[in-house]
């Protein structure tokens, strides 16, 4: 049991490392060599390296910027979420200048196209590390702690801290252009990020009919460890009596589920809904 917890805390580990090797990427190669602001600390850093005529890196202000933010997601947001976030504030910085260092030209010339590959890589590695208890910090901070007492969603929350940032680059270049190029990549960002957080979290309910319903039952429960209740339930064509089982699960645990069953019964009748919302033991937590 030690050692899964051990296997599964490594494992996000290298999930929120290869989420931010993705944003910063994102920001570096299609971003930054465009004059183009995104949001969240970096597109603050962004703004300062220019305005600084490009003497203080990305990474630098990042790091410094951050710094003050973490203390606040360790008190509310509890230790453990404190020292992913230390981490992935330390590694995005060094991904950062490391990038920056070697990447002075962007990699496409189209800017439109470079903003919406952007806004894509950004919001695939924000919510890469969200998903796995991380963050690369910033205006994350402030998305987690509102959805940790709120049902809102992470990307609208970041999405409304960025309008003002996007809004300052208009001090590098004041060209019009260039802000709505920054509010494309905010809104690529943000739908990137719920597809990736919020998809994760969706559920999937289950309506199964089977003569061996006691053993796809059991088989669902040890397999899989997921609770399922039997209904009494009568078909009204035949009329008799039969046995109904429904199964709420994570959308991820879908295909488990319909193989389960399969097994167990070949020729059970089996209806799936996707469900909005779960709350209680073994999904989210209900918020008021």
């Amino acid at each position: 049991m030690k050692r899964a917890a051990i296997f599964s805390e490594a494992r996000s580990y290298v999930l929120i490392t290869f989420g931010l090797v993705i944003y910063a990427f994102g920001v570096t190669a299609f971003l930054v060599p465009h004059k183009i602001v995104g949001g969240g600390v970096t597109g603050i850093s962004t703004i300062i390296y220019f305005l600084t005529h490009e003497t203080i890196p990305v990474g630098i202000s990042y790091l410094v910027i951050n710094a003050l933010l973490v203390g606040i997601a360790i008190k509310i947001l509890g230790p453990k979420f404190g020292i992913k976030t230390i981490y992935a504030v330390f590694i995005n910085s060094a991904l950062l200048s490391l990038f920056q260092a070697h990447i002075h030209e962007p990699l496409l010339d189209d800017r439109f196209m470079s903003t919406i590959i952007a806004g894509i890589l950004c919001g695939a590695g924000v919510g890469v590390s969200l998903a796995n208890g991380g963050s690369t910090a910033g205006t994350d901070i402030v998305a987690m702690i509102i959805n940790k007492y709120r049902n809102i969603s992470p990307g609208k929350v970041i999405m409304y801290l960025d309008v003002i940032i996007i809004g300052s680059s208009f001090l590098i270049s004041w060209k019009f252009q260039d802000l709505i190029y920054g509010y494309v990549q905010m809104g690529v960002l943000s739908y990137t990020i719920d597809m990736v957080f919020t998809g994760r979290m969706q559920s999937v309910q289950f309506f199964i009919f089977s003569e061996k319903y006691d053993r796809v039952a059991d088989a669902i429960t040890r397999d899989l460890h997921r609770g399922v209740t039997v209904l009494d339930c009568q078909g009204w064509y035949t009329g008799a009596a039969r046995k109904m089982l429904l199964v709420v699960a994570r959308k991820s645990e879908m295909q488990g589920i319909m193989r389960v069953t399969k097994l167990v019964d070949p020729d059970a009748f089996l209806t799936m809904n996707t469900v909005m919302g779960v709350y209680g033991k073994g999904f989210d937590t209900l918020r008021t």
